[in-house]
This record gives C-alpha cells, structure tokens and sequence, in this order.
C-alpha cells in the first residue's frame, strides 16, 4: 500500500510504503529498494510493527515516476499489490512497482 502526502512549501512528497502482514507472514526484515535508493546499494529498511505489517516513509521529488520493489529477507523479490503502475524490469524477466508523483 502507498500513502502520498504532497507538501505545499516544497516539490517533495512524504511517500509512505507499507507491506501488510499476510503479503509475507512470516518475514523477519523487509527492504525498500528502487531507483530513489540506487537499487540494492542504498536499501531502505521498514519497521515491522506489531500487526505484523512493515511500514516506512520516504521523501520524493514530485513530477516523476519511480520503480520500486520490496525484498523480503534478502531473499525473495515483491511488488507493491496497489502500485500506481507496473513496468518490465531491464535487468529481469519481472516487473517492477512504480509509484507516480
């Protein structure tokens, strides 16, 4: 699930990325990897919270798209269920998530 909240003073939105508990029931640590983190060099790590669910914010410049993926357990490859948008990854024969400010 994606939350945006635009700022009024500043092109940047609060994105708030979430991963509900029964996306990976049983995942210890979820990272936010995607094209505002250089991919895997720059991983955003999520808080899981005691619904079981893992969240984080991250700021983005407005007026763009980025593709996006979540890595459950440094293992396993996931899309957001509610992306704005899907797109074919370069690099492998999935796609990707992609969020539109």
């Amino acid at each position: 699930m994606i939350k945006k909240q635009f700022l009024k003073s500043k092109p940047v939105c609060k994105v708030t990325f979430s991963m509900p508990a029964e996306a990976a029931p049983e995942a210890k640590e979820i990272q936010l990897v995607g094209e505002f983190s250089e991919w895997t060099k720059s991983p955003i790590e999520m808080k899981k919270l005691k619904n079981g669910s893992f969240k984080t914010t991250v700021n983005l410049e407005t007026g763009k798209e980025y593709e996006f993926r979540y890595v459950i357990d440094g293992e396993r490859w996931e899309n957001d269920w509610e992306a704005d948008a899907y797109r074919q990854s370069p690099i492998a024969a999935e796609e990707n998530s992609v969020v539109s400010l």
